[in-house]
């Protein structure tokens, strides 16, 4: 796994060895996942207005979504 941080897109940046998984935006399950972090006020949406492709899990709980292809980040965090 990748140390230190990466770019999650339009200049956010997350730390790699915080992330526990990468999953794409399309299905139900994570979209479920979106709105249940967001009531709760832990969803980061890193987006700046661009469709939502992948969503980042970390260990703390929060979740970050990320214009980027689930696949650009898997390489960023290898």
């Amino acid at each position: 796994m990748a140390s230190g941080f990466i770019d999650i897109g339009f200049g956010n940046i997350a730390q790699a060895s915080r992330i526990i998984c990468v999953a794409a935006a399309e299905s139900s399950p994570v979209r479920r996942m979106m709105q249940d972090s967001k009531d709760r006020g832990m969803l980061v949406d890193c987006c700046a207005g661009k469709k939502c492709k992948s969503v980042i899990v970390t260990d703390s709980g929060l979740v970050l979504t990320s214009a980027l292809a689930t696949s650009e980040i898997k390489e960023m965090l290898e």
